[in-house]
């Protein structure tokens, strides 16, 4: 599925200009391939109309809270768990007295999701594979986080909306 999404514009460049080459060769040489062409262009539409529904399935889905594990190990690390893409993910702050809820994008999908500030401990194996981790710091209080997914990569607009210890919105800066 990745290797479509990542592929599919010159996939779609490639065919267009075959049938582009195909709809000229028909003109000039006068075959009758009218029906043909349009068959051709028709599939080139469900091609394009396929990957726009790709490209808008995967946009930000917002759910109101993230259904989460947490595995407290040494250096106040916490795994998470996002509803709607399942990914494990984890969190380490850089101080663990904080009592605000952490509004954050899941850094497997994107989606936008809430953290308590005590979550619900369940056990859930976790991935060997980690993706490269995302810092983040508090403009007001200093409070620094690291954000890494467990077994993928990091979605790439990963975003940190509200600062677990002092609880202000858009102060968490990616550093």
């Amino acid at each position: 599925m990745k290797l479509v999404e990542k592929f599919s514009p010159f996939i779609i460049i490639i065919f267009g200009l075959f049938i582009l080459l195909f709809s000229i060769y028909d003109i000039l040489f006068k075959k009758g391939w009218i029906v043909v062409t349009f068959i051709l262009y028709a599939v080139l539409l469900a091609i394009i109309i396929y990957t726009l529904f790709l490209k808008a399935k995967k946009q930000v889905v917002f759910v109101d809270i993230v259904e989460e594990f947490e595995k407290t190990l040494t250096g106040k690390l916490h795994h998470f768990k996002c509803q709607t893409c399942n990914g494990i993910f984890a969190v380490k702050k850089s101080r663990g007295d904080n009592k605000k809820y952490i509004k954050m994008t899941c850094p497997d999908c994107g989606a936008v999701g809430v953290i308590p500030p005590i979550p619900a401990q369940v056990e859930e194996v976790i991935p060997e594979k980690k993706s490269v981790k995302a810092n983040f710091k508090c403009n007001i209080c200093g409070e620094g986080i690291t954000v890494w997914a467990e077994g993928t990569d990091l979605f790439k607009d990963m975003y940190i909306h509200s600062c677990p210890f002092c609880g202000e919105d858009q102060t968490m800066k990616r550093i």
